[in-house]
């Protein structure tokens, strides 16, 4: 015996199609790695501690943007990638691109010290940025 599709049923399934159609968004932050050498030598939490900086200021800043917007509605489904740059110098030179390109981006600039030590971008489809950053790898 054959049973209809009720309306709840055809609810779920919709709602899921929807979620499936939605291109995953990513948050991406680049990192300095000399800042955990000599002669720096930050430790792994001062680390930490600049790249959660960096994305909770990109997310601020561009909170109205709807790419942001749905990233924050989906807690359970955010996804960041962390990824290494040698130097300051990178760092600055990636800064630049992004902002000749227009990708929302925030480098984040340690007070008192004045040092560039992160670059978070807003929640982007990863389709819309790797171009930039595909060079870089995962920071270790």
């Amino acid at each position: 015996m054959h049973r209809g599709v009720g309306p709840a049923f055809r609810e779920v399934r919709k709602m899921a199609a929807s979620w499936a159609d939605q291109r995953v968004l990513i948050q991406y932050l680049v990192l300095r790695k000399d800042l955990s050498q000599a002669p720096f030598s930050w430790p792994a939490g001062a680390l930490v501690a600049q790249a959660c900086h960096a994305a909770t200021a990109a997310l601020h800043v561009h909170r109205d943007h709807p790419h942001t917007a749905a990233y924050l509605r989906e807690l359970e489904h955010m996804r960041k990638v962390v990824l290494e740059v040698p130097d300051e110098n990178t760092l600055k030179d990636l800064a630049e691109t992004l902002q000749q390109k227009s990708i929302d981006h925030m480098l984040w600039i340690e007070q008192p010290e004045n040092i560039a030590t992160c670059i978070a971008l807003r929640p982007y489809p990863k389709e819309e940025v790797n171009q930039y950053l595909k060079g870089f790898r995962l920071f270790r």
